[in-house]
């Protein structure tokens, strides 16, 4: 992925959804050729040279300061998950850090005391790696979602089942939502790996499949999943509304357990409880060498 076009349409977007009189401006009389702030705008807010906040926006970052960083963040009023990745997409150019990056990534694997908590939760549990890759899950967590295993490991991946699979319309009852926070997510890891060939082939496959996605990925919304709210129409069950946590592996920054949980006694739960009854009847648990390990 070309960081120069990234980290200017990231900007340009940004800054394109505040006005001045958001910012704390006095707006320019007459027409406005750009929607929200103007690029002098956003440098006078920041405290940079209009023309130091140009080369910026056209990517050129070389040596740019963490002060500068921090204070086109302030003015573009970026939220903490926005502005690590405005500071990861305007990281150092220079060919060491170049080679440092095109680097094979090594394959993640699920340890065994991942995959034995996985078998002792009675909730959906789901492990996730890069590019939102499904690594793992138990019974329940594959039952809420869909087979994986029978699929190819490339196939094994959350953002091609929400946008390629149809059976993902039906599930979620909010698909628009589902769909925006994946590719939010997807953006996020962009800005760490934007070389992994990986992430460049499945951006690739999704353009060319979903009109959504693509409208979806000219938005440059960036979202970290930690906590929310799934609702569900289960096509056995029904009808669910699942929290759900994400963990992080401690040995893994890019390997995450995702656990769904029901309100007490509510509906839900009694429909995950039915849902379990007829995962323990219908299916057997995968071994770790069936759920194992998607190259990267």
């Amino acid at each position: 992925m070309d960081r120069s076009s990234e980290i200017r349409e990231f900007l340009r977007t940004r800054r394109a959804r505040i006005t001045p009189e958001q910012a704390g401006l006095t707006p320019h009389t007459g027409p406005r050729r750009v929607p929200g702030l103007r690029r002098e705008e956003v440098a006078q807010l920041a405290g940079v040279s209009v023309d130091y906040y140009i080369r910026l926006e056209r990517g050129r970052t070389q040596g740019v300061s963490e002060a500068v960083l921090d204070a086109v963040a302030r003015a573009l009023r970026l939220d903490e998950t926005e502005r690590a990745h405005l500071f990861d997409l305007a990281q150092p150019t220079t060919a060491a850090a170049r080679a440092r990056r095109k680097r094979p990534l090594a394959p993640q694997r699920v340890r065994p005391a991942l995959y034995r908590a996985l078998d002792a939760l009675s909730l959906p549990a789901v492990v996730q790696g890069r590019r939102l890759d499904v690594l793992a899950a138990n019974p329940l967590g594959y039952a809420l979602f869909a087979d994986f295993p029978s699929r190819p490991h490339r196939d094994r991946n959350f953002a091609r089942f929400v946008f390629l699979d149809r059976a993902a319309l039906s599930l979620f009852t909010d698909w628009e939502r589902v769909a925006r926070d994946t590719v939010a997510g997807l953006r996020l890891y962009a800005g760490r790996q934007g070389d992994d060939p990986q992430l460049t082939e499945l951006i690739g496959e999704l353009s060319l499949h979903s009109d959504t996605f693509r409208r979806l990925w000219a938005d440059h919304d960036v979202h970290a999943h930690t906590t929310g709210t799934k609702r569900f129409h289960h096509p056995v069950v029904g009808d669910l509304a699942l929290d759900y946590v994400v963990l992080a592996a401690e040995d893994d920054p890019e390997q995450s357990l995702v656990i769904y949980t029901p309100e007490p006694a509510s509906p839900s739960a009694e429909a995950l409880g039915i849902l379990a009854s007829w995962t323990s009847a219908t299916t057997v648990a995968p071994t770790p060498e069936q759920t194992l390990n998607p190259p990267g």
